[in-house]
């Protein structure tokens, strides 16, 4: 049985049609009240702070998420502000890549957020590493297949690392990941996913998977507060170097009274990972209560209700002459439509506001990112603006 629409659940106007989840989440009313809770503390009652409050939220939180990714191990989970930090773990530990020095390139998807791009030019110019762009097929049919295919097709003997997303943020394409897990195992590369534009709404199996880290910023599926971030780090990374040497990273960091006794040793596993004053008594509670809201729902139903909901109007565009993703290929929370040649992107998109319908103009898309927080009725406003517009 398909989820019933959750938009009382948001803080969200209720007169506003908005599928821009892939830019910034609304946020849950239950999120809001446990962030002024936490500002209340902090600000109000500081004295009320206890030792342990620095670490329990942080624990549950990788709790959390370990169980929406299916990792098994809460101690492979980092709390990190942003995707940027998490690629950065990456960069500085690539060095560390057995039979690095041998290796040729690293591979990224064509029209890659920037993030995934920025984070490897140094280290591949350190390295002697070239980039290999896979880019989208020109031609529509079977695009997302090919487009599947030709990043495994990439992945050789001469890869020292993969980084992909489950869904692209633009076009909304899905890549097979555990096909391309496999894939990189077999050529000894290393596999990064930045899973932003699906951990949440969509199932991901860490398990399954078995990428080398998982990096995701929570404030779009996750419904978390803007600045805060989760990545899963796997056995290689155990004895890597961190970008920062925050103290509570530290083993017997908890121990207040003993904090001069300096530790050499790090908390377990990926904890050596955490960003300085990770505690954050506002955003991760409102983090946490997201969490687990995401797996009340279960992120299998948010993206059938999803798949549903947007499939409707999958007639009604294409008819229009708009093109996207074929069916087998489209994630149903987030994907790109391609207007018509001479259609003007930029005033479309100022008269959907006009009409308080909200989108994102990505690269050569506009992308569209319905949630449960969404009924027909925002997509049919949507419909409506591009049947005049266009």
């Amino acid at each position: 049985m398909l989820l019933a629409c959750q938009k009382h659940l948001f803080a969200l106007d209720p007169n506003v049609h908005y599928l821009n989840g892939a830019a910034y989440s609304p946020g849950l009313q239950a999120s809001v009240e446990k962030g002024l809770a936490g500002l209340r503390l902090k600000s109000e009652t500081p004295y009320a702070i206890r030792p342990q409050d620095h670490f329990d939220t942080g624990e549950r939180v990788r709790s959390l998420f370990s169980r929406l990714i299916d990792a098994a191990d809460a101690d492979r989970i980092a709390l990190i502000p942003a995707v940027s930090y998490g690629m950065g773990i990456v960069a500085q530990n690539l060095y560390r890549w057995p039979g690095l020095a041998k290796k040729k390139h690293i591979v990224l998807i064509g029209e890659e957020f920037p993030n995934n791009v920025y984070a490897f030019e140094r280290t591949c110019q350190a390295h002697g590493l070239a980039v290999k762009t896979v880019d989208r097929p020109q031609a529509a049919e079977n695009r997302g297949a090919r487009w599947n295919e030709m990043l495994l097709e990439s992945v050789t003997d001469q890869t020292a690392l993969v980084v992909a997303s489950r869904v692209h943020w633009i076009y909304g394409t899905v890549f097979d990941l555990e096909a391309l897990g496999r894939r990189c195992r077999e050529q000894g590369a290393m596999l990064v996913v930045d899973a932003t534009q699906s951990a949440g709404v969509m199932p991901f199996d860490q398990q399954a998977v078995q990428a080398d880290a998982v990096i995701c910023a929570a404030y779009k599926w996750l419904l978390g507060p803007y600045g805060t971030g989760l990545g899963y780090f796997g056995p290689f990374f155990d004895d890597g170097v961190p970008i920062e040497e925050s103290w509570m990273n530290r083993a017997d960091s908890d121990q207040f009274s003993q904090l001069t006794r300096y530790q050499r040793a790090y908390r377990p596993k990926a904890q050596r990972y955490n960003a300085g004053e990770f505690s954050q008594f506002s955003q991760l509670p409102m983090l946490g209560a997201a969490l687990e809201q995401l797996l009340a729902w279960e992120p299998l139903q948010l993206q059938a209700y999803c798949q549903e909901l947007s499939s409707r109007f999958v007639p009604q565009w294409e008819a229009l002459g708009c093109q996207l993703e074929a069916t087998a290929y489209r994630a149903g929370h987030l994907f790109g439509l391609q207007l018509p040649d001479g259609a003007d992107y930029n005033a479309l998109v100022q008269r959907l506001a006009e009409h308080r319908c909200y989108v994102s103009l990505r690269g050569g898309a506009l992308r569209v990112s319905p949630n449960v927080y969404n009924d027909a009725a925002d997509l049919a406003v949507l419909t409506e603006v591009l049947a005049d517009s266009i």
